[in-house]
């Protein structure tokens, strides 16, 4: 689709996403001229639907990364598990007692 700034995007087909749902500079909306504009406003009005990258739902694209602060976290997270002890292994459920799951 075209966009204001003369180049072109590829959105997802006939998919309308709640803008709160998609990062900020992946959100685009149509414009009535049929052009297509980035919807970088945060935060979102609730009601704000959105169009969607077809690069972030091709199963053939690498995924960028779209939220660094939860990427950064996750990775800080993964070292800390390998610095902690092995965790302890599950008990054996007590005699009497129904396994629940």
């Amino acid at each position: 689709m075209p966009t204001l700034d003369d180049g072109t995007v590829m959105l997802e087909p006939d998919m309308m996403v709640a803008a709160h749902l998609v990062p900020a500079d992946h959100r685009w909306i149509v414009l009535p001229d049929g052009q297509v504009a980035m919807y970088g406003v945060s935060p979102v009005d609730g009601a704000q639907r959105c169009r969607l990258e077809h690069r972030l739902a091709c199963p053939r694209q690498e995924l960028p990364d779209l939220w660094q602060w939860l990427t950064t976290l996750r990775e800080e997270n993964a070292r800390r598990s390998e610095r902690l002890p092995d965790p302890p292994s599950p008990r054996e459920p007590d005699e009497g007692l129904p396994e629940v799951g």
